[in-house]
């Protein structure tokens, strides 16, 4: 990574003296990325660094680091130095939004701005499909704090019930292996379908075709009960209904009227909400009807110009100096 950093360094100072930015926007993760943009801004540009997930918490979560560890203690200092150094920070969700706050940056210097669905992307699509499956989706990361194993194990429960159901799983990560002799553990050969990831125009079809998703993030990781999930809102968008885990950061944003919620890491809550909404499908068109109505006030053509208006301020900024 730190090559990568040196890498884009150099790639970005060139690029700066043949045609000088007035802004540089970084992503992270990691945080200290956003020193690349170093000769960008001693000649003047602005720089905003993006957090989209907040790196210590993070890394704690992914290799079971303890917050008073040296190592959490190390990427606070490297946030800290980060924030710094950026004249503005993006974070990803309000929860963050408040922990950054009491941390390291102050309140004017930082914003939230959530990941909100694109309408050219996400929009209702027709299920036009051949047969009685009943296909219920995640799509996303395979990491142990998303959950995926409870919604394994939730289907198992139901599989006798609903023998229609199955189980597709789009994506890659290190839980994968463990994931499929999971469920061939409990015999959901056929029920549960692993799939390689899929670029974004082929996945919102993918989407779009479900008939429930599923969001079964752990709320006992501290990182999986504050990181928020795109692919909620985007299904609403898709006019799908959801069923998710009741962590700290979705309970923030969603209600009981927009997606079921179930009791994070019980396996058997998640198997009653899969088969109430599999037999009310009343229940299922009051969530979507209801979600349909949260996301045209909560989608990138609404939400855009609180994005654009901070970048006018920073170049508006620049330019008075």
């Amino acid at each position: 990574m730190l090559w990568f950093l040196l890498r884009s360094a150099i790639v970005l100072a060139r690029m700066h003296l043949a045609k000088p930015y007035k802004l540089v926007h970084v992503h992270s993760v990691p945080d200290f990325l956003v020193f690349a943009a170093a000769l960008p801004k001693l000649l003047g540009a602005r720089v905003i660094l993006d957090i989209h997930d907040i790196l210590p918490e993070f890394y704690a979560s992914k290799f079971n680091v303890k917050q008073d560890s040296l190592l959490f203690r190390l990427l606070l200092l490297v946030e800290r130095w980060s924030v710094a150094f950026s004249d503005h920070v993006i974070v990803a969700n309000h929860i963050w939004h408040e922990r950054l706050i009491s941390r390291c940056v102050s309140q004017e210097k930082c914003t939230a701005i959530c990941n909100y669905p694109d309408p050219r992307l996400f929009f209702p699509r027709s299920k036009a499909r051949a047969n009685d499956k009943f296909l219920i989706t995640y799509p996303g990361t395979l990491n142990w704090h998303q959950g995926v194993d409870i919604a394994i194990r939730a289907l198992a429960r139901v599989a006798d019930q609903i023998p229609e159901a199955e189980l597709h799983i789009y994506g890659e990560g290190p839980a994968k292996p463990s994931l499929i002799a999971l469920a061939k553990d409990l015999g959901l050969k056929g029920k549960v379908v692993f799939h390689d990831f899929l670029p974004t125009d082929q996945i919102v079809e993918v989407m779009a075709g479900s008939d429930l998703a599923v969001v079964p993030k752990r709320a006992s990781s501290s990182f999986g009960n504050e990181a928020a999930s795109t692919k909620i809102s985007e299904f609403m968008a898709l006019n799908v209904p959801l069923v998710v885990s009741r962590t700290k950061v979705d309970s923030y944003y969603y209600q009981d009227s927009t997606v079921k919620f179930f009791e994070s890491d019980n396996d058997a809550d998640l198997a009653e909400c899969i088969l109430l909404l599999k037999r009310d499908h009343e229940l299922r068109d009051r969530l979507v009807s209801n979600a349909v109505k949260y996301v045209e006030q909560n989608n990138w053509d609404v939400k855009k110009h609180e994005y654009l208006r901070l970048v006018d301020s920073l170049v508006a900024a620049r330019e008075c100096r």
